[in-house]
């Protein structure tokens, strides 16, 4: 009996397996590539790379891997990338971008290739606390779009992605600045607002900095150096409230936002606003 019951058990496995067996067999195994043509591939893939970016992925790889050296591979290389940009995959999207560049430099689509590449670069810099050095790249890809390509319709918009992202750096400047000011490391505070002021002047930190500065140099006694700040923020920043703050700050010590001592902030001030050069 015993063996009996061990065979049925044997039996009855293997009934299960074989269904099994017979359920998998009859899955969507997914699209026949070899039997599509190039151009029906690349239009299901295009089609899918807004909603299913992962999925028009995979279609747009295979034209590379069974229509290589046509025009729908090179088509299908760009659209590689932007689909990776897509689904966020921000290294893959740059490695298609830059194998576009390196094979066609000079295809009209060059131009759109390089915006891709910086622009998956520019969309991961949207912390303060994130790793600066994605910042700087998105920078130098920007740049390459602005120079390169002035004339594509790219250029604009990559200028105007320039000044935010080198707003960004500013800002983390400011961050650490901040944090050595509250802690009372004047000089450490100082040297990061001093950066701001001299490297970043045309980003919208440059106020905040100047007043930092002048806080950071009262708290040392350097009334010179406080006053100075505070006659560069009233000429360029006068609507700022953070001059507002300044000057109460100087004038409730007796003091008042103007250029006084030898410097480097009475020459920041001779060149850039008097254009005192020498």
């Amino acid at each position: 009996m015993a063996g009996s019951k061990s065979g049925g058990r044997v039996l009855c496995t293997a009934l299960v397996l074989g269904l099994l067996a017979g359920c998998g067999g009859g899955k969507d195994k997914g699209p026949n590539f070899e039997a599509m043509s190039a151009e029906q591939i690349y239009s299901q893939g295009v089609a899918m790379v807004d909603a299913e970016p992962e999925q028009a992925i995979r279609y747009l790889s295979e034209i590379e891997r069974l229509y290589p050296y046509t025009q729908y591979a090179k088509r299908a290389l760009i659209q590689q990338a932007y689909a990776y940009h897509q689904a966020k995959e921000y290294e893959e999207a740059r490695n298609s971008a830059q194998r576009f560049l390196d094979t066609y430099p000079a295809d009209p689509d060059a131009a759109y290739a390089q915006y891709l590449l910086a622009l998956s670069y520019y969309d991961q810099v949207d912390e303060v606390g994130r790793d600066q050095g994605l910042t700087f790249q998105a920078l130098q890809s920007l740049r390459t779009v602005m120079e390169k390509y002035p004339d594509s319709p790219y250029a604009r918009t990559a200028s105007l992605q320039f000044d935010v992202a080198f707003d960004h750096l500013a800002a983390k400047e400011m961050e650490i600045g901040r944090y050595y000011l509250k802690k009372q490391n004047y000089p450490a505070a100082i040297s990061r607002f001093r950066s701001v002021v001299e490297q970043y002047q045309t980003t919208s930190q440059t106020p905040e900095a100047l007043h930092r500065l002048v806080e950071a140099y009262l708290a040392l006694g350097f009334n010179d150096e406080a006053q100075s700040a505070g006659a560069i923020l009233g000429y360029n920043y006068r609507s700022s409230p953070f001059y507002d703050d300044t000057y109460r700050l100087l004038t409730g010590r007796g003091l008042n936002p103007k250029v006084t001592g030898n410097n480097w902030l009475s020459s920041v001030y001779r060149q850039t606003i008097r254009g005192e050069w020498l």
